[in-house]
C-alpha cells in the first residue's frame, strides 16, 4: 500500500501566519504538524508515500523530511498548482501509486487514541482483503465545516455530503482514508462541485453506491481539526498536557519507525542526537 500526505492548500484560516509559511510545518506543542499525520500512515505500515504541497513551500519538506531514508521509508514530492479539491491528490499521484491500494491523509488531522495501530490496520485490511474503501468519522460541533456522515437507527449509511448548510448528523467525516487502486479512475471521472473542486465526499459517495464502503466512528479517540487557530491552539495544550503526564510522546516519528523495526538501534541512537532537547532527550531514553 502506497500513502500519500496532503500538505497544500492556502491555509487561509491560519492567516496572516500562513502567508509566509505552510500551515503543516507551524508547531503544535514540541513537533511540525506534519508529524501527526504522517504518523498515522507509520501506524497503517505505509513506508512509500507522496508528499503534496505548494511549490513555494517543497523545499521547506525536503529540509525537514528528506527521501526517507533515516526513517527506513521512502518519501516523493509532487507540487499542487492550484487548491482543486483533496480528490485531485489521486490525480497527482497516479504514477506514484501505480497498482497498489492507498491511503489518504490530511496534513492538518491530529489523531490520539491508544489503539490507533490497530485501528488503521483494520482500515487498511478492509482494502487489501476485501477491496472496500474505509472511511472514519468523528462527532463534532460544527458538522457544516466539514464532510457528513448521516447514519440510521441500524448504524447503515444514508448520505455523505460536504459541508452541508443543514447537516443531518453531528458525524465528521475525517481527513483519513484508505481505498482500492481504482480510486485513480474514480478521482478522474467525477467532475467539480459548485465549488470547483473534485470533493473527496463524491468518491465516497462512488463507493457507498457500489455497497462498498466501510466506516469506523472513533468515540474513544481525541481529534483535532489543526487548520483553525482554536484549534491548532487546543491540540497544543492537549499534547503538552497529555505528554507531561503520562512521559509518552505522540506522534514521535523516529519511535515509530523504530516499533516497527524500520530502523535498528544504532540508528535511533544516532537520530537521538541531533539535539539535546526533550525532544531528542525521549528518543535517548528510548535507546537506554
Amino acid at each position: 500500500m502506497k500513502g500519500i500526505l496532503l500538505a497544500g492548500g492556502r491555509g487561509s484560516r491560519l492567516y496572516p501566519t500562513t502567508k509566509v509559511i505552510s500551515k503543516h510545518l507551524l508547531h503544535v506543542f514540541d513537533k511540525p504538524m506534519i508529524y501527526y499525520s504522517l504518523s498515522l500512515l507509520i501506524m497503517a505500515g505505509v513506508r512509500e508515500v507522496l508528499i503534496i504541497t505548494n511549490k513555494q513551500d517543497l523545499r521547506l519538506y525536503r529540509r525537514l523530511l528528506g527521501d526517507g531514508r533515516r526513517l527506513g521509508m521512502k518519501f516523493s514530492y509532487c507540487i499542487q498548482k492550484r487548491a482543486n479539491g483533496i480528490a485531485e491528490a489521486f490525480i497527482l499521484g497516479k504514477k506514484f501509486i501505480g497498482n497498489d491500494n492507498v491511503m489518504l491523509v490530511l496534513g492538518d488531522n491530529i489523531l490520539i487514541d491508544d489503539s490507533l495501530p490497530e485501528i488503521l490496520m483494520q482500515g487498511r485490511m478492509e482494502v487489501e482483503n476485501n477491496n472496500h474503501a474505509h472511511i472514519f468519522a468523528y462527532k463534532v460541533d460544527s458538522p457544516q465545516l466539514f464532510g457528513v456522515l448521516t447514519l440510521n437507527d441500524n448504524g447503515e449509511i444514508l448520505a455523505i455530503e460536504e459541508k452541508p448548510n443543514n447537516p443531518t448528523s453531528n458525524y465528521a467525516v475525517i481527513g483519513i482514508y484508505f481505498y482500492p487502486n481504482n480510486v485513480v479512475d474514480i478521482a478522474q471521472s467525477i467532475q467539480p462541485s459548485s465549488r470547483g473542486e473534485k470533493e473527496i465526499s463524491f468518491i465516497n459517495e462512488y463507493y457507498y453506491n457500489k455497497k462498498l464502503l466501510n466506516y469506523k466512528i472513533l468515540e474513544n479517540a481525541t481529534w483535532f481539526d489543526a487548520g483553525s487557530c482554536d484549534g491548532l491552539l487546543n491540540a497544543t495544550n492537549y499534547i503538552a498536557n497529555f505528554q507531561k503526564s503520562n512521559n509518552k510522546y505522540i506522534a514521535c516519528i523516529e519511535e515509530l519507525v523504530y516499533i516497527n523495526s524500520w530502523i535498528d538501534k544504532s540508528q535511533l541512537q544516532n537520530l537521538s542526537y541531533k539535539s539535546d532537547n526533550e525532544y531528542y532527550r525521549y528518543l535517548r531514553k528510548i535507546v537506554d
